[in-house]
């Protein structure tokens, strides 16, 4: 009998989890025209269907990676996973706008209990350096291609059985990961004795989902709209009220002594800049292929299937030569080769050839999953024990602001611009810039070896 930290079953408990929390951002956008008019909901309930998730998701990563380094990541990992499959239960049996809408909510709540527990765990079950960044590699993986294959799921579901199997599938898939977290994944260490920092926690919650809420609305009332703006100046001062807090708190909930080692804030940027490309890509492309090119919603899903085929292999490939080379080269170079796709697209022409756009797909997909697992890698290599789960917390975090930033951004270019293409190519060409800011911050951040001689020994001392 292999080991518990050489077997395949918490890496398969971890990455159903996660696969279910990224799959549920996209794979409800070709099924809220239906659910609108199955359930009579109003432009603003359809938004938040889909908006509300994404909002509790990202706004309260931080609380649940600190929930789970106090009462230990397998526990909260674990009610995650129960609080999401039983939310995704009452969304499937959701009979008006509203219950949906709530269902969704919790839904959110749930995933953000399971992302940062996912990365604190894979440490936990795999210590072996080589068997960590594998792991690593396949749970970033697992984001690509649920994202990637949200629409094309969502699409045949739609089509065949309707729309409530969109979250029905998620009941097996939620009933398989707690078991096998339970059975395979050993209990985690408990920190009793750290205070929940309930004035940070309101803090992060406030200006992430004050920042997400007003970049979803810059993508329809534009940059300068008033809501906007006034969103992102509180979010801003919530910031500023969270960093305060941290300095005088005596058990802070992100010790500041860790954001000053350059692996774990230069590795939060550097996921923040690849989740705007990539998802800022996968965004406009969607749009481009079922508005200009008359794709259907499983149409849209088999254009972007290039993109996703080369998430996995990237992975993989990133995991094994990250043993000879260290992960400073393979974030570098797949950020370059992410950049070179996006120009390639941005140079085009006006109206090209779906074929054209092929390479492009492929070279983002590749690029962005070789990068991910050197740069998650070094976050999580930047955190003692006792904070791995805030860090992965921050991490996804940052990430989730890059993915909402990335489709704002394209939403907002595309509504603004003289014409459908500009608007899209403009859109290739900032993310473009956004991987190559990328590449440059792992050389300056990302080290050259497995060592990451920056983390705080003791952040709770700051």
């Amino acid at each position: 009998m292999p080991s518990e930290r050489h077997s395949w079953a918490p890496l398969l408990a971890v990455c159903a989890g996660y696969f279910m929390v990224i799959l549920d951002v996209t794979v409800i956008n070709v099924a809220v025209p239906v659910i609108g008019r199955e359930l009579s909901a109003s432009l603003t309930g359809i938004q938040w269907i889909t908006d509300g998730y994404t909002l509790v998701l990202a706004g309260f990563l931080l609380t649940g990676g600190a929930l789970g380094d106090r009462l230990g990541n397998r526990r909260v990992f674990c009610s995650g996973v129960a609080v999401f499959t039983v939310a995704s239960a009452a969304c499937a049996l959701a009979p008006s706008a509203p219950f949906l809408v709530v269902a969704r909510l919790v839904e959110g709540l749930g995933a953000a209990l399971i992302v940062p527990g996912s990365l604190a765990l894979l440490q936990q079950a795999y210590p072996e350096r080589a068997a960590r960044v594998r792991a690593f590699g396949l749970w970033g993986s697992m984001a690509g291609i649920a994202a990637s294959a949200g629409p094309l799921l969502g699409g045949l579901l739609v089509s065949t059985v309707g729309w409530r199997w969109v979250f029905l599938i998620n009941l097996p898939v939620g009933v398989v990961c707690l078991a096998l977290t339970l059975r395979h994944v050993a209990r985690s260490p408990r920190r009793a004795d750290r205070a929940l920092d309930r004035p940070a926690q309101v803090a992060v919650v406030a200006a992430v989902a004050l920042l997400t809420a007003a970049l979803n609305e810059a993508g329809r009332r534009g940059w300068t709209d008033p809501a906007v703006l006034a969103g992102v100046g509180l979010a801003v001062l919530a910031a500023v009220a969270f960093v305060v807090r941290e300095r005088l708190a005596r058990s802070p909930a992100l010790p500041l002594s860790l954001l000053r080692a350059r692996a774990m804030s230069g590795g939060a940027a550097i996921g923040l800049l690849f989740n705007f490309g990539f998802y800022g890509m996968v965004f406009t492309a969607s749009l481009e292929f079922q508005h200009q090119r008359d794709y259907s919603a499983l149409g849209t899903g088999l254009a972007l299937f290039p993109a996703v085929a080369m998430t996995m292999f990237a992975s993989v490939l990133s995991a094994r030569l990250s043993r000879r080379t260290g992960d400073r080269p393979l974030v570098i170079s797949g950020m370059l080769l992410a950049a070179l796709g996006l120009a390639g697209w941005a140079a085009a022409g006006a109206d090209p050839a779906y074929a054209l756009l092929v390479a492009p797909m492929m070279a983002a997909g590749f690029g962005t999953s070789f990068a991910l697992t050197g740069s998650t890698a070094t976050v999580m290599g930047a955190a003692p024990a006792a904070y791995s789960g805030a860090a992965s917390a921050l991490f996804n975090t940052t990430r989730q602001i890059g993915s909402a930033t990335g489709v704002a951004l394209g939403g907002s270019l595309l509504a603004s611009a003289a014409d459908y293409s500009t608007g899209i190519r403009t859109s290739m060409l900032i993310g473009a810039l956004a991987y190559l800011a990328a590449a440059g911050l792992a050389w300056r951040c990302v080290p050259a070896t497995s060592e990451h001689p920056d983390s705080a020994e003791h952040p709770e001392k700051a």
